[in-house]
């Protein structure tokens, strides 16, 4: 992979990033890591909460231009199994939340914020957003589920080997891309569903239902069948799980 840019404390390790290829010509892999953002970004506009100097906080930069515009939830799709990959080695109970949140049996664990930019139908450059609660064991935000890998196992780590062990987790799942084995991602990452077996509660902001995951497209969008039969299929942000 590429060089890797510690820095002290940044608004969002992404904004950082992008920022920096905006100047100059940037190793595809390179990863900025941060101590602490001020101002980190999630899914949905909302923020991350971290203690400096607790938790893994960093952005890589990938250029998949093999993968048209159409097919980029595979982006989101490695990025996923390669957090997960890493957070094997340490705990079960690790899951993918569509699209793309990490989950350690129902709190979250990890959360991942893909930008991509488009030449065309091609991707150009992909800047993926990662936080990955590790040492934190106090929240003082409102986020309702959070947990991290300390409060998991009972023991603290030395954030930059696992930089370095998470770092090989992407360089595995994007060789997949690049070797074109995009189908086997897609099954690995369905495998690896939050709430993948049996009837959970989801909301599409009109009423809450009940469903089950039939399936992922490869364009990303959700597949349920409802407990009255009904298939119905979701793009992000048009339905949420019930917690």
């Amino acid at each position: 992979m590429g060089q890797i840019f510690h820095i002290r404390e940044t608004d969002s390790t992404s904004n950082y990033l992008k920022e920096l290829l905006s100047r100059t010509e940037v190793e595809e892999g390179t990863i900025v890591f941060a101590d602490f953002q001020t101002a980190g970004k999630g899914q949905r506009g909302n923020s991350w909460e971290s203690e400096a100097k607790k938790n893994l906080l960093f952005s890589i930069v990938f250029y998949p231009d093999t993968v048209r515009a159409g097919e980029q939830f595979v982006i989101s799709q490695i990025v996923s199994l390669a957090v997960v990959k890493f957070l094997e080695k340490y705990t079960d109970d690790i899951t993918i939340k569509w699209p793309n949140d990490i989950y350690w049996k129902e709190k979250k664990i990890c959360g991942i914020l893909i930008e991509n930019t488009l030449n065309g139908d091609k991707i150009i450059e992909s800047v993926c957003g990662i936080g990955i609660n590790i040492n934190q064991t106090e929240y003082v935000s409102n986020a309702p589920n959070p947990v991290s890998l300390s409060q998991i196992t009972g023991e603290e780590y030395d954030l930059s080997v696992l930089l370095g062990e998470v770092g090989q987790a992407f360089s595995l799942y994007y060789d997949y891309i690049r070797s074109g084995k995009e189908k086997t991602v897609e099954e690995e990452y369905k495998s690896f569903l939050f709430r993948r077996q049996g009837y959970y509660w989801y909301d599409d902001g009109e009423k809450n239902f009940q469903a089950y995951i039939k399936d992922i497209k490869p364009n990303g969008l959700l597949v349920l069948e409802t407990d009255t039969g009904e298939e119905r299929s979701f793009a992000f942000k048009e339905v949420r799980y019930v917690l």
